[in-house]
């Protein structure tokens, strides 16, 4: 029986803190009735995984020893993009991470704080470089409604920062789609490089996803974003967190990707 990609958001939940330590401490609450030590055991290292599972420490950790990102880039390398005649056609691409059907103080759909965190880079990138801007999401797996995300975007660049995208490729519903249908417009377009924007723990899925979209016919420099860095007190990055466990249920996310090749 194939495999319906629409129940990836629901089994990606599952398959993550807090949802599969809480089914687990549940399945040690029913073990105490019959083995005690057994149950005991394992609600007290679900307890403790929950902890560990909502600290930027451990966040931290899985970039750096799991998913090592590239490094964001620096001025000399952004300077390096300039455009010019010398240079090959090149075009910056920012990656979607969500919108929201309807913000009701805009009145119009909205992008995820993510997704902004994203655009924000592209458009200063796009600024500093002179290099054209492209934005690939449609509607995701969990989401509904009709305007995708690449339309939201390119609404926001234009009322908010003057400006407009190149580029939108509007009909994916995850990262394969996001390289499987960009690259193609690209391609078509004459553009022969590649700047990819995304979150840090995002990029290595990311890069995976064009490198074999494109294979030889674009080059790909990361650019990422949003890197987890060390606290000024280090003790408070493993104390619960709100931003802890956002940010180890992103990075799970990623390596989750990276396992079962989505």
């Amino acid at each position: 029986m194939q495999f319906d990609p629409s129940w990836k958001p629901l089994l990606s939940a599952l398959l993550q803190p807090p949802a599969s330590l809480l089914l687990l401490i549940l399945l040690g609450l029913w073990l105490m009735r019959r083995r005690s030590g057994l149950g005991t055991a394992l609600i007290v290292l679900c307890t403790g995984g929950l902890w560990l599972m909502s600290c930027v420490g451990t966040a931290r950790w899985l970039q750096d020893s799991v998913l090592r990102p590239p490094a964001a880039l620096t001025p000399v390398q952004v300077r390096a993009l300039v455009r010019s005649p010398n240079q090959p056609p090149t075009a910056i691409v920012v990656l979607g991470a969500g919108r929201h059907r309807l913000a009701a103080e805009y009145g119009a759909s909205n992008l995820t704080q993510q997704a902004m965190v994203r655009l924000r880079y592209g458009v200063w990138l796009a600024r500093q470089t002179g290099l054209p801007l492209g934005y690939a999401g449609g509607v995701g797996w969990a989401q509904i409604g009709e305007q995708s995300e690449a339309e939201t975007a390119a609404r926001i660049v234009q009322d908010e920062h003057g400006t407009s995208l190149r580029w939108t490729e509007s009909r994916s519903r995850d990262t394969r789609e996001n390289a499987d249908l960009m690259v193609p417009i690209l391609d078509g377009a004459g553009v022969k490089r590649i700047v990819l924007v995304t979150h840090a723990s995002h990029m290595p899925r990311a890069m995976r996803a064009f490198r074999e979209a494109a294979g030889k016919r674009l080059v790909i420099i990361p650019a990422p974003v949003a890197a987890v860095t060390r606290d000024d007190q280090s003790v408070l990055d493993w104390m619960p967190s709100h931003q802890g466990f956002t940010l180890v249920h992103n990075a799970l996310h990623e390596v989750l990707g990276l396992l079962t090749g989505s």
